[in-house]
């Protein structure tokens, strides 16, 4: 039975040979590293033949992977990120062409499935920022509306990483939406941004401005009285 698990590297460097064989290899060639065997090239570790196909098409790739009896993952070190970072796959040029026979066949039927869950991913990110946005004015009914949208719009962003796409964020943690909100008042309603411009330290600027975003959290805190509503 074929190792559908094999993992090879993209070589960083000129000069080095194959343990196996003895053939010269050079920067970018592919090869197994084994910490008993050495550096091998693809013909001694029996992926010989094999065609690379770059990461980027998901149903191109796991197609290629279906038809291929070999393959092998692709890799290469950073040494920025001090990390090995998948670049592709190895495949028979064969399963990869027939692959590529069937992304073209149906490629529009599978560009309308994406469109369609993209349009669903929308609506399920909407229906969440709105939720953050009442659970927001829940804890704070004082905050202006409009700074809520704000907030639940900037917290919620999808891919940004900030605390309205964290796990506590989604089951709308009381403490995760109260930090959604320090953090907007910390930037727009008090010097806080000015102090960092001035290279301050990031937690001696918020002791600086701690006072600040107090007060108006106890503000926001309070509920909204019938003179408030007639006032608006």
């Amino acid at each position: 039975m074929e190792d559908h698990n094999q993992v090879v590297w993209i070589s960083h460097k000129d000069g080095e040979r194959c343990a196996g064989c003895a053939a010269e290899l050079a920067r970018g060639d592919f090869v197994q590293v084994h910490r008993e065997n050495g550096i091998r090239c693809l013909n001694c570790v029996g992926l010989g033949g094999l065609v690379f196909l770059p990461s980027g098409g998901a149903a191109l790739t796991r197609r290629s992977i279906d038809g291929s009896a070999r393959h092998a993952v692709v890799v290469k070190f950073s040494r920025a990120r001090k990390r090995n970072e998948r670049q592709g796959v190895l495949v028979e040029e064969s399963a990869l062409a027939m692959a590529r026979e069937r992304c073209a066949t149906d490629a529009v039927e599978r560009e309308k499935a994406c469109e369609k869950r993209r349009r669903r991913g929308l609506i399920a990110d909407e229906d969440y920022r709105r939720e953050f946005e009442r659970r927001l004015l829940k804890l704070f009914p004082s905050c202006p509306a409009e700074e809520a949208r704000t907030i639940a719009e900037h917290a919620c962003r999808k891919h940004s990483g900030r605390v309205g796409r964290s796990a506590a964020a989604k089951e709308f943690a009381a403490k995760a939406i109260e930090l959604a909100v320090r953090a907007h008042v910390r930037h727009v309603h008090t010097e806080y941004d000015d102090l960092m411009a001035q290279e301050l330290d990031r937690f001696e600027a918020r002791a600086e401005v701690r006072d600040g975003v107090e007060r108006v959290l106890e503000k926001w805190r309070a509920p909204v009285t019938s003179a408030d509503t007639a006032h608006s």
